[in-house]
Formats: structure tokens, C-alpha cells, sequence
């Protein structure tokens, strides 16, 4: 059996710099509390837990002096409030989410009613909507826009930075199509991660040369359930938190695995299931 990992995978940038960043954090401060999970992999939360980073839902529970913002990003009222508050902030927000920000604010300052395209729940877009003002919603699909009262006169467009380039292209041109019409001037901003498209491209590579791919990242990583989108139209295609997880049912038969890891993976995650995979 032949196990070929895809070109690009795993620990993006921006969390490598975020773990950096709390690292530090805590051997200057001690125990520190981030304003949810720095991202959403539960093997690398365990692993901060264990240097003495605590996830905490909302900031009114913070307790320390010390509270760190997520690689998602967060609002101008919630840093505003903690400015207040006297809470020392450590920032370690992705810089691409950071040009997504300033992009749904500028677009918000110039009169533009933003469209974000997006899950509405997620950490992110809901830091996206907080610097559009009042002038922002979060949709995956144009059905989402039905309950507009009347079609904004300026529309501007971004994405939520992990979203698939074809997803955020294909419901781009759809509102083009039929909104675009009632409108006086449409702006489409490319916020998608470069880095994440770079994975999502060489994991559709190996996809298609692969017999079964495998996609280790967290459950509730927008990353890593883009990567098995991807992919599982291709072949087959299963998605693992850890090596544990593998049935070796999946490799009857194969004699071709792909392997990709979603962006918070850490990277001993995926040496494990290398392992794991060899020793089959």
C-alpha cells in the first residue's frame, strides 16, 4: 500500500504564529485565557490547556488580567470592552483574517451594505460582521438574502477566509446575476486565504490519483470539512480527529491512500497517522 501525503497540508501560518504568540504569553503571564479555542482542533486545545491556556466562551467570564484573541478574530466592541476593562489583550488574529476585517470595514465606511459569505456562527464571520457596523449579514446561499426589504443601491461582496474558491466564486457570480441588476455598484473583495487554496489545490491533486484519501483535523474545523468537500466527490474520502480513529476496513483492497490535514492540525497529529498508516 502506498501512502503519499499531499504537497501542502497542516499547521498553517497563522496558528504556527498564534502557538508562538501564547507560548510566550505564558511564560510572561501565567496562566492565560483565550476567547474560545485559538482554532478548532481539540488535540491542539489540549495541548495549550496543558501549558496553562484556558478557553473561555464569552468575555464576560474572563477572570485573569491577561486574555488572548483567537486566530479568528473577534469584534471592535468586544476589544473595546476589554480596553475598558483593564484586561490586557494578546492578539494573535491571522493577518489574513485581519485584511478580511479591514476589508468589511473600509467597505462599511464607504456606504456599502457587505455581504459575507460565510457561516453566520462561525468566530470569524461574526468578527467580520462586528467591523461592518450595522451594515453587514453573513450568508452561504443567495435564499439566505430573501427577507431584504429592498435591494441595496451599493453592495460589497468578501468571503470568510477558508471558504473554497469555487463556493465563494459561484455564489459571488450568482448575485451578480440576479441582484447585481437593482443595484447602482457591486465591489467583490477576495479575502479567501491564499495558504488555505494552496491545501485545498494540492489535496484535489492527490485526490484524483488517490484511492481513498484521508483528511485528519477537527470536526468543527471549517478547514478540514472544506477538505473532505473537496475531495469525496473525487473517491472516497474520511475524515479523523486522530490515528485512533482509522478502520482498517477503509483499505481493503487500496493500494493508493492520500492523506491531507486540515490548516489547525498540529503536526504531530499527522505524524501519527503516518505512523499508523505504515503500520498497516
Amino acid at each position: 500500500m502506498r501512502i503519499e501525503k499531499a504537497e501542502k497540508l497542516g499547521l498553517c501560518f497563522g496558528v504556527r504564529r498564534a502557538i508562538t504568540l501564547l507560548r510566550e504569553a505564558v511564560r510572561e503571564h501565567g496562566e492565560i485565557e483565550t476567547l474560545g479555542p485559538v482554532a478548532h482542533n481539540r488535540l491542539l486545545v489540549e495541548t495549550l490547556a496543558g501549558l496553562g491556556v484556558r478557553s473561555i466562551e464569552s468575555p464576560d467570564r474572563a477572570r485573569g488580567r491577561t486574555l488572548a484573541i483567537t486566530t479568528h478574530g473577534t469584534t471592535p466592541g468586544v476589544l473595546a470592552e476589554m480596553g475598558a476593562r483593564g484586561i490586557h489583550v494578546i492578539d494573535t488574529t491571522c493577518p489574513i483574517v485581519r485584511k478580511a476585517q479591514n476589508a468589511a470595514r473600509e467597505l462599511a465606511e464607504a456606504g456599502f451594505a457587505v455581504i459575507i459569505f460565510g457561516q453566520a456562527d462561525h468566530s470569524e464571520v461574526k468578527g467580520l460582521l462586528g467591523y461592518t457596523g450595522d451594515r453587514g449579514m453573513a450568508a452561504l446561499s443567495i435564499g439566505q438574502l430573501d427577507d431584504w426589504e429592498r435591494i441595496p443601491s451599493r453592495l460589497g461582496i468578501l468571503s470568510q477566509t477558508t471558504q473554497t474558491r469555487s463556493a465563494f466564486t459561484g455564489f459571488a457570480g450568482e448575485l451578480v446575476s440576479t441582484v447585481g441588476p437593482k443595484t447602482r455598484e457591486m465591489r467583490i473583495v477576495n479575502t479567501l486565504c491564499e495558504v488555505t487554496q494552496a491545501q485545498q489545490d494540492a489535496a484535489m491533486r492527490l485526490a484524483r490519483r488517490s484511492q481513498v484519501m484521508i483528511v485528519i483535523g477537527g470536526r468543527y474545523s471549517a478547514n478540514a470539512r472544506h477538505l473532505v468537500e473537496i475531495c469525496a466527490p473525487l473517491v472516497e474520502t474520511h475524515l479523523v480527529e486522530t490515528a485512533e480513529e482509522l478502520d482498517t476496513s477503509w483499505f481493503s483492497g487500496k493500494e493508493h491512500v492520500g492523506v491531507t490535514a486540515g490548516a489547525s492540525t498540529p503536526d504531530e497529529a499527522v505524524d501519527a497517522l503516518m505512523a499508523r498508516l505504515e503500520s498497516l
